[in-house]
């Protein structure tokens, strides 16, 4: 497959930036000081959700002031595309937490198909209580699951196809320094 980077690379330069990079890293200070708060003595397990979660983990993570234990878990609707398909796992966690708080951090809380999902697996494996950090979530009514709701949130996003801080455009942008949403998407 080939990609066309003119293409890609006008998506970028078309783009609208919905929040900057300083921006970014307000909410995600905000965001650190809640969970420092509120998860400090729960020896948590925390979760990165590959691939979109790393940027925002790895900004986070050292924010966090208690000890906790590090593992990724990797699914995905999306294979770089830009709508969702069947929930694909690509890496289950491989670190038990029966019996412990589980934190997942995501990029983003869409209609919430893959996060109600890695919810329910940590619930059914034995976690005690899960907690949700997503960087954005999306304002709209297309939720899967209404009562699904992040307890840390960085910040709202409009509903259009956004990409940067770990969100992608077809496995693009992921590395962009801010918040940014697709012209026309």
């Amino acid at each position: 497959m080939s990609v066309d980077l003119v293409h890609i690379r006008q998506v970028m330069a078309e783009a609208d930036c919905l929040y900057s990079n300083a921006e970014v890293e307000v909410a995600i200070d905000t965001m650190a000081a809640a969970i420092n708060s509120e998860m400090a003595d729960s020896n948590p397990v925390v979760f990165c959700v590959m691939n979109g979660g790393l940027i925002f983990s790895g900004k986070l993570l050292p924010k966090l002031n208690f000890p906790l234990e590090l593992s990724y878990l990797h699914a995905t609707r999306y294979r770089n595309e830009t709508s969702g398909g069947e929930l694909f796992w690509k890496a289950k966690p491989e670190i038990s937490f029966i019996d412990r708080d589980v934190l997942i951090i995501d990029d983003i809380l869409d209609e919430g198909h893959t996060l109600g999902a890695i919810i329910d697996f940590c619930r059914h494996a034995g976690a005690k209580n899960v907690r949700i950090a997503v960087l954005v979530d999306k304002t709209h009514d297309r939720k899967a699951r209404p009562d699904l709701k992040a307890d840390y949130v960085g910040m709202p996003c409009v509903d259009r196809y956004v990409f940067g801080y770990g969100m992608d455009y077809k496995g693009y942008w992921r590395n962009a320094p801010g918040i940014y949403a697709v012209k026309g998407l």
